[in-house]
């Protein structure tokens, strides 16, 4: 155990987010995301909701605030503009950790390539539907 570190996040993932680097991107998926098959590396944590594994990676990991989009979500099939629940809290984390940024939206296929492209998944248990999101990491800026 480390302190102020959430417990969720363990050495594999930790690593993960350690070694990523500014404009890397990091998704983390729902229990339906045919994660395995996509590409980058991939961390387990099944049976934790993607709402939770959000929050505990925003509490080590900085968003990117050179781009307009550094939190993304899939946008609903054949309803671009509907919000499902799970993105309304996908807001509400980012909003917690990171007060200037928002939460935007890709295509279904667009996600899942730009999925392929990054540096690591996250597959998570989440069972709501539309429950994945793709992270761009951004930088810690010197103190004084």
């Amino acid at each position: 155990m480390l302190k102020n570190i959430p417990p969720l996040l363990g050495p594999d993932l930790l690593g993960i987010l350690r070694a990523m680097g500014h404009g890397d991107e990091i998704a983390i998926v729902d229990a339906n995301y045919p994660a395995d098959s996509a590409g980058p590396v991939l961390v387990r944590l099944d049976g934790i909701a993607a709402t939770d594994v959000l929050d505990a990676i925003l509490t080590v990991m900085p968003l990117d605030d050179f781009v307009d989009q550094a939190a993304i979500c899939m946008q609903v099939v054949g309803n671009e503009a509907k919000r499902e629940p799970v993105m309304d809290a996908f807001e509400a984390i980012i909003k917690q950790h990171e007060p200037a940024m928002g939460l935007s939206s890709l295509e279904r296929f667009a996600f899942y390539d730009r999925v392929k492209t990054g540096y690591a998944i996250v597959q998570t248990g989440e069972s709501r539907l539309y429950g994945n999101i793709i992270l761009k990491k951004g930088i810690i800026r010197p103190k004084g």
